[in-house]
């Protein structure tokens, strides 16, 4: 009895990371959904527009698109993550049970589980920078004292 429950507290570590991940799931996902909806807003205008607003709305279409493709990595090494994370608990099982001496592998898939963690992270803070940097808010809207700039 003892062995199962330093077993299950052994387990409880990854699993708490299972829950991370997916907590970065629902907000990579969440941001891909604002993304695709900016975008199809914008697909939906495209034909109306002439000259400079046109020139803008293809940037932004491009930058958009450039965006959506840094999320989906993002996404696609926070699932990786999980996956590897899960094996991770398998494998911690398959020790207790059997016996066999697979701490190497245990401790692999840790390791390759936080490093693509952090790819994700790394990915999401890539796309949010990228996101700010093409958000220019014109000073009429910032109702600035008359004389004084926007730094």
């Amino acid at each position: 009895m003892e062995s199962t429950s330093a077993l299950l507290q052994s387990a409880l570590t990854p699993a708490f990371l299972l829950v991370a991940l997916g907590s970065m799931l629902g907000l990579f996902t969440g941001r891909l959904s604002r993304i695709v909806d900016r975008s199809r807003d914008l697909q939906d205008i495209y034909s109306q527009t002439k000259g400079r607003e046109h020139d803008r709305l293809v940037a932004e279409l491009r930058d958009l698109e450039k965006r959506i493709h840094i999320v989906n990595r993002a996404i696609a090494c926070g699932v990786l993550s999980a996956i590897t994370v899960s094996l991770l608990i398998g494998i911690l099982f398959i020790i207790e049970f059997t016996g066999l001496q697979l701490g190497r592998y245990a401790v692999s898939a840790f390791m390759i589980a936080i490093g693509l963690m952090a790819g994700a992270l790394i990915l999401f803070m890539a796309e949010v920078r990228f996101a700010i940097r093409n958000v220019r808010i014109s000073e009429e809207f910032l109702e600035l004292p008359h004389g004084s700039k926007k730094q």
